[in-house]
């Protein structure tokens, strides 16, 4: 099996950084080369990476993230947004309406875009050595890293992505088995429930031991809790904020 092969099957999410142990400004100039040079829709670009390092400016942002501590515990915090503010001065420049965020289909070529970037990101750093944790918690007060950021219209932060020297590295998370996700030819629903039911088990042994028994609950009331009421803050916040940033989809 090839070294990249390697890295992807081993990532971990971590969440404890070494505070003595610094990231260069090249490493993030290489990680993010290498995230962007992956495909994007008709060769638009509609990525672009912040890098945050300034420790009020981190602060503010875990806040706004929903108090993640590891924001501002890492030296850099890298913001990936979808961008279509250049888009915007390409049909400026030549005359033509912007008509593709009247369109849902903006949030989609957007967000698939900002996966691509980040999912290269995540492999980069981890073949440096350094630890990652993706941030969706940032979509909780999304006009608060507007408003930070400074960004203009037709830019909207997707994920995060904390990056730093692990201090601590976790226990790889079991994945569902890839009978379930992993389809042939056409999908079979009728495996999905049974499927769950043996992965609730393995879910809950495992956070049982990771925990000494503090916490043994399991994949699919976790899932189902979140999706009934514990994404409300995200409901009720990031939609009027893409809004706001003038993605105007009915």
């Amino acid at each position: 099996m090839n070294e990249t092969i390697e890295i992807l099957r081993n990532h971990r999410s971590v969440r404890e950084f070494n505070p003595e142990k610094e990231v260069s400004g090249d490493q993030i100039e290489t990680i993010i080369e290498a995230a962007l040079a992956g495909p994007n829709w008709i060769n638009g670009q509609q990525v672009t990476v912040i890098e945050v390092r300034e420790p009020e400016r981190k602060s503010a942002l875990a806040k706004a993230a929903g108090n993640q501590r590891w924001i501002e515990e890492a030296p850099v915090f890298l913001v990936f947004c979808m961008d279509f503010y250049r888009a915007k001065l390409a049909a400026e420049k030549n005359g033509t309406d912007f008509k593709v965020v009247e369109d849902l289909e903006a949030i989609l070529i957007g967000s698939t875009d900002v996966g691509i970037a980040l999912g290269s990101a995540v492999i980069a750093a981890e073949s440096m050595g350094l630890g990652i944790v993706p941030i969706g918690g940032l979509r909780r007060n999304p006009q608060a890293f507007v408003d930070v950021l400074n960004l203009p219209e037709y830019v909207f932060p997707i994920s995060g992505l904390v990056v730093g020297h692990p201090r601590n590295v976790p226990g790889q998370k079991p994945r569902l088995p890839l009978k379930a996700t992993l389809q042939k030819e056409q999908y079979d629903a009728k495996i999905q429930k049974e499927i769950i039911d043996q992965y609730d088990q393995t879910i809950s042994s495992y956070l049982s031991q990771r925990t000494n028994g503090q916490d043994s609950s399991d994949w699919s009331s976790k899932i189902a809790q979140f999706y009934d009421n514990g994404f409300e803050q995200y409901r009720k916040n990031s939609s009027p904020a893409v809004k706001n940033q003038r993605f105007q989809y009915k």
